[in-house]
């Protein structure tokens, strides 16, 4: 007998506080921070505690993660590389380079709006977007 974790309740419940911009910039995940971090003043770190593993076709996928937490804010960003090695984080968004989570606090949609314009004007980013929860069919894997 096999049994199966359901992980959907617990995906709208990470999801429920949280925005997800996707974003196209090929450009190295390290560098791509180092830039998040010049022009937010954020100080993003991969954190390999929380990377996320994925296991396709008798294989192992490494995907790493970024964090910041804002001091004296209950708000956190997670920035996730989308692809590794052939593979990707969110299959139905093949043409995503990252993945930014904010989650906590609540963030006004002007706030968001502002955090898009900012990263569009970094060098290598061709598109940011909000991505909405209806459109994201493997929440389970953003999960840490």
């Amino acid at each position: 007998m096999k049994f199966k974790l359901d992980v959907s309740d617990m995906a709208d419940g990470f999801f429920e506080d949280a925005h997800l911009l996707g974003i196209v910039a090929p450009i190295r995940d390290y560098q791509f921070c180092w830039q998040l971090n010049q022009r937010f003043r954020f100080r993003f770190r991969i954190n390999n505690d929380i990377e996320i593993q994925l296991t396709k076709k008798n294989r192992n996928y490494y995907f790493p993660v970024y964090e910041y937490h804002e001091p004296g804010q209950f708000l956190s960003h997670y920035l996730y590389k989308n692809q590794h090695d052939g593979e990707y984080l969110l299959p139905e968004f093949r043409h995503l380079d990252f993945l930014w989570m904010i989650k906590g606090d609540e963030v006004s949609s002007s706030a968001i709006g502002d955090i898009q314009q900012s990263i569009r004007a970094i060098g290598g980013v061709q598109l940011v977007v909000e991505l909405t929860n209806e459109k994201i069919k493997n929440k389970e894997h953003l999960i840490f």
